[in-house]
């Protein structure tokens, strides 16, 4: 089946970000006094902070204290972090290739939109974007397939002609979920079993392109 949209994840797949994500959250728990487990919550970046603060902290994103560690992680992260991030090797450079092949570009991230242009720009993709969804936009965050099927009704494309691009478990589930297939990366620090349902695992955006004639989106 021929690929018309290619649905894109940012932290991880795109952006060198997903450890700057974890600190932020630890630096803004310890700020409130609350102990925090940089590991535990590095394997759950991916997922939307409606998943992972209750997870990990033990109280409701929506909660007073779920609020403010929110706003402040989200001020740490744009302040001490995001400025120093690296996009994934070869992102642009796919991107670009996938715009020349005449793919639909549709964002798909847990992030909220506050952080959404701060993130295309740090990985140097945000002109090649057409459309974006983030976790503001909808009710369910990743794993929840809410997001993926808002980029589809963006990309303007049946499931079946769209194919996800993602680095985490939960990328794979939501797509997954929303019977849209998936090219994992391992840029997010997951492995190919940690990645299974995906059709194929590359090392990053660069492998993938150096790829790019025998994956489905060569076809």
């Amino acid at each position: 089946m021929a690929v018309r949209a290619v649905i894109l994840d940012i932290d991880g797949t795109l952006l060198l970000s997903n450890d700057a994500h974890a600190q932020a959250f630890v630096d803004s728990a310890q700020e409130m006094g609350i102990e925090a487990d940089f590991e535990k919550i590095r394997r759950l970046i991916g997922k939307g902070g409606d998943k992972l603060i209750p997870e990990v902290f033990g109280f409701e994103k929506e909660s007073k204290q779920g609020k403010q560690l929110d706003s402040r992680k989200g001020e740490i992260f744009r302040e001490r972090y995001l400025p120093g991030l690296e996009p994934t090797p070869g992102a642009r450079a796919l991107l670009e290739r996938l715009r020349q092949d005449d793919r639909a570009l549709v964002v798909a991230t847990s992030a909220d939109n506050a952080d959404l242009k701060g993130l295309l720009d740090q990985a140097g993709v945000r002109d090649l974007i057409e459309e974006a969804t983030s976790a503001s936009d909808v009710e369910g965050s990743k794993p929840e397939p809410d997001i993926v099927e808002a980029a589809l009704e963006k990309a303007g494309a049946p499931a079946r002609d769209c194919v996800m691009l993602g680095d985490t478990p939960y990328d794979v589930e939501a797509a997954s979920r929303a019977g849209v297939r998936v090219i994992g990366v391992r840029t997010g620090g997951w492995n190919e079993r940690e990645l299974r349902g995906a059709i194929a695992v590359y090392d990053d955006c660069e492998d993938l392109l150096a790829h790019y004639a025998e994956s489905v989106l060569g076809d």
